[in-house]
């Protein structure tokens, strides 16, 4: 990681944290136990893969800081809503997540539940706010939409709950994670492309194919971690796909195979970046830091 990259990612997230906290009701705002643990969800935890990706799409077209910190702050508050959710006993039934136990298992599975309902409203509440004009926010707002539904990460989810204990073809693998983790990740770029400009034919391809390929990529990479990482390294538990018996690129194509995937996935993502030249650079480096990361 270079000092440059490094210094723009530590000064980002820096302000983001306190913009994402001041985007999320009070504490002590009725009903205060609802709204702690919304908090607890949303904050003090997390690689902001996705506000980082927000923020260095919004470089390429001089997007205003206000729209682009609402659009990070909206993309992270659906993530986290996904992770109470998805932590569920009805769900993954996980007990760690970000290194400190899961909503449920700090406050109770109703509370789990609210949190998650309520953490999806306000991603629109923020969105749909502030000083950008209705006709630019009506097209992030959909974006936004579709990919946390059912032909995104809702979708994906349940693709996922179907194929425990099946023997999924790759496409298949990758049609799921598509889904469920590459929809999330590819509305985090055009929000942030979207809050400077409305894009072409020829940009929207392009950022759709850098987001697919990192897409991909972090899935295949959260699956090598999860083989071969532990749970104090990850911030939740460990082996817990292997165990619940769920299809992972490691376990259809083997260990190896998947970390050289995760590098052809890499230098798609780069490619893919060419048309923009070096505005791109920090796209780039976040793909870098996907594919290379240990946690």
């Amino acid at each position: 990681m270079n000092g440059q990259f490094h210094d723009w990612m530590t000064s980002t997230l820096a302000d983001f944290e306190v913009n994402l906290a001041n985007l999320l009701p009070g504490i002590t705002t009725t009903p205060m136990h609802l709204h702690e643990a919304m908090c607890y969800a949303a904050l003090d935890g997390g690689k902001r893969v996705r506000p980082l990706l927000v923020f260095a799409a919004g470089r390429l077209f001089d997007a205003p800081a206000e729209l682009l910190t609402r659009a990070a702050a909206a993309v992270e508050i659906i993530h986290a809503y996904s992770l109470v959710h998805d932590d569920m006993p009805c769900m993954d039934d996980d007990a760690l997540r970000r290194g400190k136990p899961t909503v449920h298992v700090k406050y109770n599975e109703a509370t789990a539940l609210l949190v998650g309902d309520a953490l999806q409203a306000q991603a629109f509440i923020v969105l749909s706010e502030g000083e950008a004009s209705a006709e630019r926010k009506l097209p992030m707002l959909h974006t936004l939409a579709k990919a946390a539904g059912s032909v995104g990460m809702c979708g994906g989810q349940a693709i996922d709950l179907a194929s425990v204990g099946q023997a999924l073809s790759l496409a298949e693998l990758e049609q799921m994670h598509r889904l469920k983790t590459g929809a999330l990740l590819n509305a985090s770029i055009l929000l942030g492309a979207l809050s400077g400009k409305k894009l072409n034919v020829a940009e929207t391809n392009a950022l759709t194919n850098y987001a697919s390929a990192i897409g991909l990529a972090f899935q295949v990479v959260d699956d090598v971690l999860d083989a071969t990482a532990d749970s104090a390294t990850l911030g939740k538990t460990a082996g817990k796909d292997a165990a619940a018996n769920k299809p992972t690129y490691v376990s259809l194509l083997g260990l190896e195979a998947s970390k050289l995937l995760a590098e052809k996935l890499r230098n798609d993502a780069h490619e893919a970046l060419l048309p923009f030249g070096e505005k791109a650079q920090h796209l780039r480096n976040l793909a870098d830091l996907i594919v290379q990361r240990k946690a």
